[in-house]
């Protein structure tokens, strides 16, 4: 009779982490051997609203990783692991764990998902070197801006070289008589 609560809290367990592997924007797969509890929390802080950050048994978190139909990261499985669930921008929280594995180099970045597809460290660590959405969008706006500004001189210079043109023959016109 002992083992049912146990493994009705497996079975949660599993349920819980198959509904954040799906609801997730990505997952980022880490080892966190050698931190202490206290810096585990400054990473959960310094991740603030863009992921959670949870530790989790390997082999609840390899089942939970099929039942959500992400395949590919079971050679990750390996000594403590714990997972970010990013759920904001997954550039900032990429980049939000890379500064801290740097800091606290304990912290080993393993892997992850990113919609769907299986990403290795060294595609985490690239997604890391991105810009974030709002410098990008930034960007893009400030190209549109230009382009459109460019586009409005354009469609004027036809305009404003036929109104000059007008005013000349107008002014030739006066002249003549």
């Amino acid at each position: 009779m002992a083992d049912k609560p146990v493994r009705t809290d497996k079975a949660t367990a599993v349920a819980e982490l198959t509904e954040q592997f799906r609801s997730s924007t990505a997952t980022v797969l880490t080892e966190y051997r050698g931190l202490t509890v206290a810096q585990l929390k400054a990473l959960r802080r310094s991740l603030g609203k863009q992921a959670t950050y949870a530790v989790a048994k390997n082999t609840l978190a390899k089942r939970a990783a099929a039942d959500a139909g992400i395949t590919g990261l079971d050679d990750l499985f390996t000594g403590p692991t714990a997972l970010a669930f990013v759920s904001g921008d997954v550039v900032e929280a990429a980049k939000g764990l890379r500064e801290f594995a740097k800091a606290n180099p304990f912290l080993v970045i393993k892997g992850g998902v990113f919609e769907g597809k299986t990403m290795s460290a060294t595609e985490v660590a690239k997604l890391a070197d991105l810009e974030s959405r709002e410098v990008l969008l930034a960007k893009l706006a400030g190209a549109m801006k230009a382009n459109l500004s460019k586009a409005a001189a354009l469609f004027q210079a036809p305009l404003s070289k036929a109104a000059r043109l007008v005013a000349a023959l107008e002014e030739k016109q006066r002249e003549q008589g």
